[in-house]
Protein backbone atom coordinates (compact mmCIF):
# COMPACT_ATOMS: atom_id res chain seq x y z
CA UNK A 1 0.00 0.00 0.00
CA UNK A 2 3.09 2.71 0.62
CA UNK A 3 4.26 1.43 -2.53
CA UNK A 4 1.48 2.05 -4.44
CA UNK A 5 1.11 5.64 -3.07
CA UNK A 6 4.31 6.54 -3.11
CA UNK A 7 4.19 5.83 -7.20
CA UNK A 8 1.08 7.33 -6.99
CA UNK A 9 2.96 10.72 -5.79
CA UNK A 10 5.76 10.19 -7.84
CA UNK A 11 3.56 10.30 -10.54
CA UNK A 12 1.59 13.48 -9.74
CA UNK A 13 4.81 15.30 -8.80
CA UNK A 14 6.52 14.39 -13.01
CA UNK A 15 3.78 16.26 -14.14
CA UNK A 16 3.59 19.38 -12.07
CA UNK A 17 7.87 19.49 -13.28
CA UNK A 18 6.60 18.77 -17.08
CA UNK A 19 4.13 21.35 -16.96
CA UNK A 20 6.57 23.85 -15.57
CA UNK A 21 8.70 23.12 -18.46
CA UNK A 22 6.34 23.37 -21.00
CA UNK A 23 5.49 26.46 -23.14
CA UNK A 24 3.92 29.26 -21.32
CA UNK A 25 0.46 30.61 -21.73
CA UNK A 26 -0.26 34.01 -23.60
CA UNK A 27 -2.52 35.83 -21.31
CA UNK A 28 -2.36 39.09 -22.23
CA UNK A 29 -5.65 38.86 -24.10
CA UNK A 30 -7.19 38.33 -20.48
CA UNK A 31 -5.32 41.50 -19.35
CA UNK A 32 -6.43 45.37 -19.84
CA UNK A 33 -3.49 46.86 -21.54
CA UNK A 34 -5.02 50.32 -22.07
CA UNK A 35 -3.74 49.96 -25.98
CA UNK A 36 -6.70 49.61 -28.53
CA UNK A 37 -5.45 46.98 -30.56
CA UNK A 38 -6.47 47.75 -34.28
CA UNK A 39 -7.42 44.43 -35.75
CA UNK A 40 -8.44 45.84 -39.14
CA UNK A 41 -6.62 45.88 -41.85
CA UNK A 42 -7.07 50.00 -43.46
CA UNK A 43 -7.56 50.08 -47.22
CA UNK A 44 -6.39 52.47 -49.29
CA UNK A 45 -9.56 54.55 -49.98
CA UNK A 46 -12.96 54.78 -49.16
CA UNK A 47 -15.57 55.71 -52.18
CA UNK A 48 -18.43 58.11 -50.74
CA UNK A 49 -21.50 58.94 -53.03
CA UNK A 50 -23.18 62.55 -51.72
CA UNK A 51 -26.24 64.22 -53.62
CA UNK A 52 -25.34 66.42 -56.56
CA UNK A 53 -25.07 69.70 -55.68
CA UNK A 54 -23.75 68.82 -52.20
CA UNK A 55 -20.37 67.68 -52.02
CA UNK A 56 -18.34 71.22 -51.73
CA UNK A 57 -17.93 70.51 -47.82
CA UNK A 58 -16.46 66.80 -48.11
CA UNK A 59 -13.31 68.30 -49.45
CA UNK A 60 -12.22 69.57 -46.08
CA UNK A 61 -13.60 66.38 -44.14
CA UNK A 62 -12.34 64.27 -45.83
CA UNK A 63 -8.84 66.03 -45.86
CA UNK A 64 -9.15 65.82 -41.87
CA UNK A 65 -10.38 62.40 -41.64
CA UNK A 66 -7.30 61.26 -43.89
CA UNK A 67 -4.91 63.46 -42.33
CA UNK A 68 -6.16 61.55 -38.67
CA UNK A 69 -6.38 58.29 -40.11
CA UNK A 70 -4.29 58.04 -43.14
CA UNK A 71 -7.14 56.70 -45.88
CA UNK A 72 -7.70 58.68 -48.64
CA UNK A 73 -11.44 59.90 -49.01
CA UNK A 74 -12.68 59.92 -53.01
CA UNK A 75 -16.29 61.24 -53.48
CA UNK A 76 -18.54 62.12 -56.49
CA UNK A 77 -21.87 63.50 -56.90
CA UNK A 78 -24.84 61.06 -57.59
CA UNK A 79 -28.14 62.21 -57.45
CA UNK A 80 -30.04 61.14 -54.60
CA UNK A 81 -33.41 60.93 -54.76
CA UNK A 82 -33.40 58.10 -57.36
CA UNK A 83 -30.74 57.24 -58.81
CA UNK A 84 -28.39 56.77 -55.78
CA UNK A 85 -30.29 53.60 -54.86
CA UNK A 86 -30.47 52.72 -58.30
CA UNK A 87 -26.88 52.84 -59.27
CA UNK A 88 -26.10 51.31 -56.12
CA UNK A 89 -27.95 48.10 -57.59
CA UNK A 90 -25.61 47.82 -60.45
CA UNK A 91 -22.56 49.00 -58.94
CA UNK A 92 -22.99 46.89 -56.06
CA UNK A 93 -22.47 43.30 -57.11
CA UNK A 94 -20.30 44.21 -59.94
CA UNK A 95 -17.64 45.63 -57.16
CA UNK A 96 -17.64 48.88 -58.44
CA UNK A 97 -19.91 50.68 -56.07
CA UNK A 98 -19.06 53.14 -53.15
CA UNK A 99 -18.45 51.97 -49.75
CA UNK A 100 -20.78 54.77 -48.16
CA UNK A 101 -24.18 56.21 -49.55
CA UNK A 102 -26.78 58.96 -48.64
CA UNK A 103 -30.31 57.62 -49.51
CA UNK A 104 -33.63 59.39 -48.04
CA UNK A 105 -35.13 57.59 -45.00
CA UNK A 106 -38.15 56.19 -46.48
CA UNK A 107 -36.22 54.00 -48.71
CA UNK A 108 -34.14 52.40 -46.22
CA UNK A 109 -36.62 49.59 -45.55
CA UNK A 110 -37.23 48.24 -49.46
CA UNK A 111 -32.98 49.26 -49.75
CA UNK A 112 -32.42 46.64 -46.78
CA UNK A 113 -34.60 43.83 -47.51
CA UNK A 114 -32.91 43.51 -51.35
CA UNK A 115 -29.40 43.63 -49.15
CA UNK A 116 -28.04 46.40 -50.50
CA UNK A 117 -26.85 47.92 -46.83
CA UNK A 118 -24.85 46.95 -44.17
CA UNK A 119 -26.18 46.65 -40.60
CA UNK A 120 -24.45 49.51 -38.26
CA UNK A 121 -22.22 48.45 -35.25
CA UNK A 122 -22.15 51.74 -33.27
CA UNK A 123 -21.50 52.57 -29.50
CA UNK A 124 -25.08 54.02 -27.98
CA UNK A 125 -22.89 57.16 -27.10
CA UNK A 126 -23.44 57.71 -30.87
CA UNK A 127 -27.01 56.78 -31.48
CA UNK A 128 -27.47 58.62 -28.43
CA UNK A 129 -26.17 61.75 -30.11
CA UNK A 130 -28.88 62.00 -32.43
CA UNK A 131 -32.50 63.08 -31.84
CA UNK A 132 -34.52 60.12 -31.42
CA UNK A 133 -37.00 60.18 -34.18
CA UNK A 134 -34.21 60.49 -36.94
CA UNK A 135 -32.36 57.45 -35.06
CA UNK A 136 -35.73 55.66 -35.44
CA UNK A 137 -36.04 57.14 -39.26
CA UNK A 138 -32.83 54.82 -39.85
CA UNK A 139 -34.10 51.59 -38.19
CA UNK A 140 -35.91 48.80 -40.11
CA UNK A 141 -37.21 45.82 -38.42
CA UNK A 142 -35.22 46.85 -35.05
CA UNK A 143 -32.01 46.80 -37.12
CA UNK A 144 -29.88 50.34 -37.58
CA UNK A 145 -28.93 50.85 -41.30
CA UNK A 146 -27.77 54.39 -40.87
CA UNK A 147 -26.47 57.52 -39.00
CA UNK A 148 -28.66 60.98 -39.70
CA UNK A 149 -27.06 63.45 -42.07
CA UNK A 150 -30.12 65.69 -41.61
CA UNK A 151 -33.66 65.95 -41.73
CA UNK A 152 -36.45 68.28 -43.38
CA UNK A 153 -39.85 69.41 -43.21
CA UNK A 154 -41.99 71.88 -45.89
CA UNK A 155 -42.40 75.32 -44.14
CA UNK A 156 -44.30 78.56 -45.08
CA UNK A 157 -41.92 80.83 -46.71
CA UNK A 158 -43.26 84.55 -47.85
CA UNK A 159 -41.70 87.39 -49.49
CA UNK A 160 -41.75 89.80 -46.96
CA UNK A 161 -42.24 92.99 -49.50
CA UNK A 162 -45.10 91.33 -50.72
CA UNK A 163 -46.33 90.04 -47.09
CA UNK A 164 -45.44 92.26 -44.27
CA UNK A 165 -45.69 89.64 -41.61
CA UNK A 166 -46.50 85.51 -41.61
CA UNK A 167 -50.15 84.86 -41.25
CA UNK A 168 -50.95 82.40 -37.82
CA UNK A 169 -53.67 80.50 -39.45
CA UNK A 170 -54.44 78.96 -43.16
CA UNK A 171 -57.62 80.88 -42.87
CA UNK A 172 -55.77 84.02 -42.79
CA UNK A 173 -53.90 82.69 -45.84
CA UNK A 174 -57.27 82.05 -47.75
CA UNK A 175 -58.54 85.87 -46.89
CA UNK A 176 -54.90 86.99 -47.98
CA UNK A 177 -55.22 85.32 -51.22
CA UNK A 178 -58.32 85.95 -52.01
CA UNK A 179 -57.47 89.89 -52.21
CA UNK A 180 -54.07 89.31 -53.34
CA UNK A 181 -54.52 86.61 -56.30
CA UNK A 182 -54.90 89.03 -59.42
CA UNK A 183 -53.62 90.02 -62.59
CA UNK A 184 -51.08 87.01 -62.55
CA UNK A 185 -50.16 87.01 -59.21
CA UNK A 186 -51.20 84.55 -56.50
CA UNK A 187 -51.13 84.97 -52.72
CA UNK A 188 -50.57 81.35 -51.84
CA UNK A 189 -48.98 78.61 -53.57
CA UNK A 190 -48.54 74.65 -53.10
CA UNK A 191 -48.22 71.68 -54.33
CA UNK A 192 -50.58 69.89 -53.26
CA UNK A 193 -51.31 67.53 -55.82
CA UNK A 194 -47.82 66.14 -54.70
CA UNK A 195 -48.85 63.59 -51.93
CA UNK A 196 -45.54 64.56 -50.08
CA UNK A 197 -46.89 67.89 -49.75
CA UNK A 198 -50.64 66.64 -49.62
CA UNK A 199 -50.12 64.72 -46.82
CA UNK A 200 -49.86 67.74 -44.65
CA UNK A 201 -52.87 68.98 -45.13
CA UNK A 202 -54.51 65.06 -45.00
CA UNK A 203 -52.92 64.44 -41.91
CA UNK A 204 -53.70 67.26 -39.77
CA UNK A 205 -56.94 66.52 -41.08
CA UNK A 206 -57.08 63.20 -39.50
CA UNK A 207 -55.90 60.80 -42.46
CA UNK A 208 -52.60 58.78 -42.40
CA UNK A 209 -50.83 56.69 -44.73
CA UNK A 210 -50.21 53.76 -42.42
CA UNK A 211 -51.70 52.74 -38.87
CA UNK A 212 -48.63 53.88 -36.20
CA UNK A 213 -46.48 54.37 -39.50
CA UNK A 214 -45.50 50.60 -39.72
CA UNK A 215 -49.17 48.78 -40.14
CA UNK A 216 -49.77 48.61 -44.11
CA UNK A 217 -53.02 46.43 -42.86
CA UNK A 218 -54.77 49.68 -41.70
CA UNK A 219 -54.68 52.28 -44.70
CA UNK A 220 -56.38 55.76 -43.32
CA UNK A 221 -55.90 57.61 -46.59
CA UNK A 222 -59.52 57.37 -47.24
CA UNK A 223 -60.95 57.90 -44.08
CA UNK A 224 -63.34 60.83 -42.70
CA UNK A 225 -60.12 63.33 -42.13
CA UNK A 226 -58.48 62.27 -45.31
CA UNK A 227 -61.72 62.89 -47.42
CA UNK A 228 -61.93 66.47 -45.51
CA UNK A 229 -57.91 67.13 -46.19
CA UNK A 230 -58.87 66.52 -49.64
CA UNK A 231 -61.81 68.01 -50.07
CA UNK A 232 -59.65 71.92 -48.30
CA UNK A 233 -57.14 70.91 -51.08
CA UNK A 234 -60.06 70.64 -53.70
CA UNK A 235 -61.26 73.90 -52.37
CA UNK A 236 -58.51 76.08 -53.12
CA UNK A 237 -58.05 74.91 -57.06
CA UNK A 238 -62.50 75.60 -57.07
CA UNK A 239 -61.77 78.80 -55.83
CA UNK A 240 -59.18 80.27 -58.62
CA UNK A 241 -56.35 80.58 -55.55
CA UNK A 242 -53.80 78.04 -57.44
CA UNK A 243 -53.04 78.12 -61.52
CA UNK A 244 -53.28 75.30 -63.74
CA UNK A 245 -49.68 75.44 -64.46
CA UNK A 246 -48.10 73.87 -60.88
CA UNK A 247 -49.70 70.30 -61.53
CA UNK A 248 -47.76 67.86 -62.11
CA UNK A 249 -44.02 66.70 -63.02
CA UNK A 250 -43.22 70.27 -63.71
CA UNK A 251 -45.57 71.88 -61.04
CA UNK A 252 -42.50 72.58 -58.08
CA UNK A 253 -40.26 74.64 -61.10
CA UNK A 254 -43.56 76.50 -61.77
CA UNK A 255 -44.21 77.62 -58.69
CA UNK A 256 -40.89 78.62 -58.22
CA UNK A 257 -40.81 81.05 -60.79
CA UNK A 258 -43.95 82.33 -59.76
CA UNK A 259 -42.14 83.08 -56.38
CA UNK A 260 -39.11 84.61 -57.34
CA UNK A 261 -40.60 86.57 -59.93
CA UNK A 262 -42.42 88.36 -57.50
CA UNK A 263 -45.68 86.95 -58.52
CA UNK A 264 -46.44 84.94 -55.63
CA UNK A 265 -46.36 86.50 -52.02
CA UNK A 266 -46.07 83.10 -49.98
CA UNK A 267 -45.21 79.24 -50.97
CA UNK A 268 -45.08 75.82 -49.18
CA UNK A 269 -41.63 74.72 -49.64
CA UNK A 270 -38.87 72.67 -47.95
CA UNK A 271 -35.26 73.73 -47.01
CA UNK A 272 -33.84 72.64 -50.47
CA UNK A 273 -35.07 76.06 -51.85
CA UNK A 274 -34.17 78.97 -49.47
CA UNK A 275 -30.96 79.07 -50.80
CA UNK A 276 -32.05 80.11 -54.41
CA UNK A 277 -34.76 81.76 -53.30
CA UNK A 278 -32.48 84.06 -51.86
CA UNK A 279 -29.86 83.57 -54.75
CA UNK A 280 -32.49 84.99 -56.81
CA UNK A 281 -33.03 88.66 -54.67
CA UNK A 282 -36.00 87.74 -52.94
CA UNK A 283 -36.32 88.58 -49.25
CA UNK A 284 -37.78 85.72 -47.93
CA UNK A 285 -38.91 85.15 -44.27
CA UNK A 286 -39.49 81.54 -42.80
CA UNK A 287 -41.65 80.00 -40.42
CA UNK A 288 -43.71 76.66 -39.26
CA UNK A 289 -46.70 76.06 -41.40
CA UNK A 290 -50.02 78.05 -40.06
CA UNK A 291 -52.58 76.11 -38.59
CA UNK A 292 -55.60 74.34 -40.49
CA UNK A 293 -59.49 75.76 -39.99
CA UNK A 294 -59.66 72.67 -37.52
CA UNK A 295 -57.18 74.00 -35.09
CA UNK A 296 -54.59 71.37 -35.86
CA UNK A 297 -51.26 71.81 -36.73
CA UNK A 298 -50.82 70.98 -40.73
CA UNK A 299 -49.06 67.32 -40.53
CA UNK A 300 -46.21 67.76 -43.08
CA UNK A 301 -44.09 64.66 -43.53
CA UNK A 302 -40.65 64.86 -41.97
CA UNK A 303 -37.78 63.46 -44.28
CA UNK A 304 -34.53 62.09 -42.51
CA UNK A 305 -31.57 61.46 -44.96
CA UNK A 306 -29.18 59.33 -43.76
CA UNK A 307 -25.35 58.03 -44.60
CA UNK A 308 -25.23 54.73 -45.18
CA UNK A 309 -22.71 51.57 -45.52
CA UNK A 310 -22.84 49.49 -48.55
CA UNK A 311 -23.25 45.72 -48.08
CA UNK A 312 -20.81 45.20 -50.98
CA UNK A 313 -18.07 47.34 -48.91
CA UNK A 314 -15.09 45.58 -48.54
CA UNK A 315 -14.07 47.99 -45.90
CA UNK A 316 -17.49 48.19 -44.26
CA UNK A 317 -15.48 48.74 -40.32
CA UNK A 318 -13.82 51.60 -42.20
CA UNK A 319 -16.48 53.30 -43.90
CA UNK A 320 -18.37 53.10 -40.42
CA UNK A 321 -15.73 54.99 -38.55
CA UNK A 322 -16.19 57.34 -41.65
CA UNK A 323 -19.93 57.51 -40.93
CA UNK A 324 -19.08 58.17 -37.25
CA UNK A 325 -16.54 60.94 -38.12
CA UNK A 326 -18.57 63.02 -40.34
CA UNK A 327 -22.06 62.93 -38.86
CA UNK A 328 -20.06 64.02 -35.01
CA UNK A 329 -21.12 67.38 -33.83
CA UNK A 330 -18.10 69.81 -35.49
CA UNK A 331 -18.70 68.37 -38.91
CA UNK A 332 -22.19 68.33 -39.02
CA UNK A 333 -21.95 71.86 -37.90
CA UNK A 334 -19.85 72.31 -40.79
CA UNK A 335 -22.11 70.70 -42.98
CA UNK A 336 -24.94 72.97 -41.93
CA UNK A 337 -23.05 76.29 -42.86
CA UNK A 338 -21.96 74.85 -46.20
CA UNK A 339 -25.42 73.05 -47.57
CA UNK A 340 -28.13 74.94 -45.35
CA UNK A 341 -29.71 71.46 -44.71
CA UNK A 342 -30.59 70.96 -40.83
CA UNK A 343 -28.71 68.38 -38.66
CA UNK A 344 -30.51 66.05 -36.25
CA UNK A 345 -27.13 66.48 -33.59
CA UNK A 346 -28.73 66.77 -30.25
CA UNK A 347 -26.32 69.26 -29.18
CA UNK A 348 -26.44 71.65 -31.70
CA UNK A 349 -30.19 72.53 -31.05
CA UNK A 350 -28.89 75.38 -29.11
CA UNK A 351 -25.61 76.06 -31.30
CA UNK A 352 -26.25 79.92 -32.57
CA UNK A 353 -25.84 78.63 -36.13
CA UNK A 354 -28.93 76.61 -35.97
CA UNK A 355 -31.04 78.73 -33.16
CA UNK A 356 -30.48 81.54 -34.70
CA UNK A 357 -31.16 80.97 -38.19
CA UNK A 358 -34.62 81.58 -39.43
CA UNK A 359 -34.52 78.69 -41.82
CA UNK A 360 -33.67 76.18 -39.19
CA UNK A 361 -35.33 77.52 -36.54
CA UNK A 362 -38.65 77.32 -38.58
CA UNK A 363 -37.79 73.36 -40.05
CA UNK A 364 -37.44 72.52 -36.19
CA UNK A 365 -40.34 73.79 -34.80
CA UNK A 366 -42.11 72.54 -37.83
CA UNK A 367 -40.70 68.84 -37.22
CA UNK A 368 -42.44 69.02 -33.83
CA UNK A 369 -45.55 68.58 -35.95
CA UNK A 370 -43.97 66.40 -38.39
CA UNK A 371 -44.64 62.56 -39.39
CA UNK A 372 -41.60 60.53 -40.36
CA UNK A 373 -42.65 59.34 -43.91
CA UNK A 374 -43.16 55.40 -43.30
CA UNK A 375 -39.54 53.17 -44.18
CA UNK A 376 -40.97 50.25 -45.08
CA UNK A 377 -41.09 48.68 -48.22
CA UNK A 378 -45.12 48.94 -48.50
CA UNK A 379 -44.61 52.67 -48.90
CA UNK A 380 -43.63 52.36 -52.23
CA UNK A 381 -46.77 51.18 -53.37
CA UNK A 382 -48.51 54.68 -52.05
CA UNK A 383 -46.92 57.59 -53.70
CA UNK A 384 -48.07 56.73 -57.18
CA UNK A 385 -52.04 56.04 -56.69
CA UNK A 386 -51.98 58.68 -54.50
CA UNK A 387 -50.09 61.67 -57.01
CA UNK A 388 -52.41 60.32 -59.38
CA UNK A 389 -55.77 60.68 -57.62
CA UNK A 390 -54.64 63.73 -56.46
CA UNK A 391 -54.67 65.43 -59.42
CA UNK A 392 -57.76 63.98 -60.46
CA UNK A 393 -59.90 66.01 -57.98
CA UNK A 394 -57.41 69.25 -58.56
CA UNK A 395 -58.37 69.00 -62.07
CA UNK A 396 -61.95 68.18 -60.89
CA UNK A 397 -62.00 65.24 -63.09
CA UNK A 398 -63.35 63.16 -59.25
CA UNK A 399 -64.76 63.60 -56.18
CA UNK A 400 -62.25 63.58 -53.33
CA UNK A 401 -64.03 60.36 -51.34
CA UNK A 402 -64.13 58.29 -54.89
CA UNK A 403 -60.35 59.31 -55.88
CA UNK A 404 -59.06 58.19 -52.54
CA UNK A 405 -61.37 54.90 -52.47
CA UNK A 406 -59.59 54.19 -55.80
CA UNK A 407 -55.96 55.17 -54.79
CA UNK A 408 -56.59 52.82 -51.39
CA UNK A 409 -57.30 50.21 -53.38
CA UNK A 410 -54.54 50.56 -55.65
CA UNK A 411 -52.17 51.12 -52.66
CA UNK A 412 -53.52 47.22 -51.51
CA UNK A 413 -53.69 45.36 -54.33
CA UNK A 414 -49.71 47.48 -55.46
CA UNK A 415 -48.72 45.34 -51.30
CA UNK A 416 -50.47 42.11 -52.23
CA UNK A 417 -48.68 41.67 -55.54
CA UNK A 418 -45.14 41.86 -53.66
CA UNK A 419 -46.03 39.39 -50.91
Amino acid sequence: MKKALSIFLMAVLMLGVLSACGPKRDDSSKKDTGKKEETVAKPDKLVVWEDKDKSGWLKKVAADFEKENGIKIEYKEVEMATKMRDQLRLDGPAGTGPDIVTLPHDQVGQVAVEGLLAELKVDSKVTDSFSKPSIDAETYDGKLYGLPKSSETPVFIYNKDLMKEAPKTMDDVYSFSKDFTKDGKYGFLALWDNFYFAHGIIGGMGGYVFKDNNNPEDIGLNNEGAVKGTEYIQKWYKDGLFPKGIIGENGGAAMDGLFTEGKAASVMNGPWSFKPYTDAGVKIGITALPTLPNGEHVKTFMGVKGWHVSAYSKNKEWATKFLEFITNDENSKYRFEQTAEVPTNNALLEDPAIKDNEGAKAVAEQSQYATPMPNIPEMGQVWDPMAKSLQTVVTGKAEPKAALDSAVKQIKAGIQSTK
